[in-house]
Order: C-alpha cells, then sequence, then structure tokens
C-alpha cells in the first residue's frame, strides 16, 4: 500500500478545483462551489517510539485489513473554497443554454 498523507488529498482536491475554475473561465454557464464535505479513513503512526513525530495516512479503498496493525479513524470535515476571499466559481463548456 503506497503512503498518501493527508495534506497530499486535500492538495489533490484543491488542484482540482483550481483546474476547474480555469477551464470554466470566460464560459457563460459557472457555478458558485459550496461546502465541500471531505471523509478519509486514515491510519496513525508515530515514528520514532513515544516522542516521535505522529504521521496520517489516507487508507485506501478496500485496503483496512492491510493495516490490521495501525490505528486506523474516520476523519471528516467541511472545506469551503474560497478564491481571493471570495466564493470560488468553476465553468461548464456549455456555451449557451439549450432552449
Amino acid at each position: 500500500m503506497q503512503e498518501i498523507g493527508l495534506a497530499e488529498a486535500v492538495k489533490a482536491i484543491r488542484d482540482d478545483l483550481v483546474r476547474a475554475e480555469r477551464e470554466g473561465a470566460g464560459e457563460n454557464v459557472r457555478f458558485t462551489v459550496g461546502p465541500i464535505e471531505v471523509a478519509f479513513d486514515v491510519a496513525l503512526t508515530r515514528e520514532g517510539g513515544a516522542n516521535g513525530k505522529v504521521k496520517v495516512w489516507v487508507i485506501e479503498a478496500g485496503a483496512s485489513g492491510k493495516v490490521s496493525q495501525t490505528s486506523t479513524h474516520r476523519v471528516a470535515f467541511t472545506l469551503t473554497p474560497t478564491l481571493d476571499g471570495r466564493p470560488l466559481e468553476v465553468g461548464d463548456r456549455l456555451s449557451a443554454p439549450s432552449r
């Protein structure tokens, strides 16, 4: 199983939203992105003994059995995307409403 950090998973969401915003620039139909509810199954591991750093890894779907020796938890949170303090807008490739 390849370890994916929680920050890396959130970055992937951010990158996809940035791509959607760029691809939608100048489109007639645009959407405001509302809050995004995110939930991950994560594994917590400690490196270097009792005083070591704690790492949070996102568990791949179906991989829970492989990390049975690791403490697993469900983490859920809400992201509210903004661009320069304003709600993020993304577009669709539709150039005009169909009639």
